[in-house]
């Protein structure tokens, strides 16, 4: 039996038009649409493929405000069978080793895990840090940028994909994997699957009841910051060439002038 935590992240929809606040140049997540991040979805696919391989349980792990339940819910009706959702307003603007701090105090809250699965970077912070914080962290093996993932007894093998060929990995369990975008296509919820999440347990707790101190998190105690940010100018008109015979010069001298050639 392997017992699988999965790692998920709610975000502003890549669609959807992303901005800082104004008060503390976080992230506004009321601004957007939220979504179930595409990475997450896959590492998610590739947890439920191992179960179904043989025994076990999938259990979602996800730290953000109370809309990240819609996530959550997402995720179990995939087919996930519980999740540890932590909230709490300390957390707001936490860099990502606080982050990762919560989180692995979150998993070992999930008794006699044996993998956890996590996507290589969020959509939203693109820092892909994580994944390698809380596998230090926890004193577990880490097998990153994962393209197929295979588990054999009590160790795991992975392959991963770089233009100079194929990456052959290997560890004992436990161990945390990040997987790539390429590894799988997820499945679409069904609507038993969607029925069902409804009534799949999901744990709320706040970073005391995972004996993490407040202190310790949050934007004031962040390694980084914004200190300012400004939209991005919009597009000025570009310069037209008219072609009297010298088009090819003037082009020439443009380039020139502009230091790209």
């Amino acid at each position: 039996m392997t017992n699988i935590v999965v790692l998920v992240k709610q975000v502003p929809d890549t669609y959807s038009e992303r901005k800082l606040s104004g008060a503390d140049n976080t992230l506004d997540r009321e601004s957007a649409d939220a979504v179930l991040d595409e990475i997450n979805e896959k590492a998610v696919e590739e947890a439920l493929k191992i179960k179904e391989a043989g025994e076990g349980e999938v259990t979602v792990v996800s730290v953000g405000p109370d809309r990240a339940t819609d996530a959550i819910r997402k995720a179990l009706s995939m087919g996930a069978d519980k999740a540890i959702h932590v909230s709490d307003e300390a957390l707001h603007g936490s860099d990502a080793i606080a982050t990762a701090k919560v989180l692995a105090a979150a998993i070992s809250k999930v008794e006699g895990f044996d993998l956890v699965i996590t996507g290589n970077e969020a959509s939203d912070g693109r820092g892909g840090a994580v994944p390698a914080i809380i596998a230090e962290l926890l004193g577990l093996p880490q097998l990153t940028h994962v393209n197929e993932l295979t588990v054999d007894g009590t160790s795991i093998k992975a392959d991963r994909y770089t233009e100079d060929g194929v990456t052959h990995l290997e560890a004992n369990l436990p161990a945390v994997v990040s997987v790539g975008e390429k590894i799988n296509e997820p499945r679409y919820p069904s609507f038993k699957g969607i029925m069902a999440a409804k009534k799949k347990p999901v744990e709320t707790l706040t970073v005391a009841d995972l004996g993490v101190d407040a202190g310790e998190v949050g934007l004031g105690n962040a390694w980084s910051s914004v200190l300012e940010a400004s939209p991005k100018p919009p597009r000025t008109a570009g310069e037209r060439v008219e072609d009297e015979g010298d088009g090819g010069s003037k082009v020439a001298a443009y380039l020139v002038a502009q230091k790209l050639i």
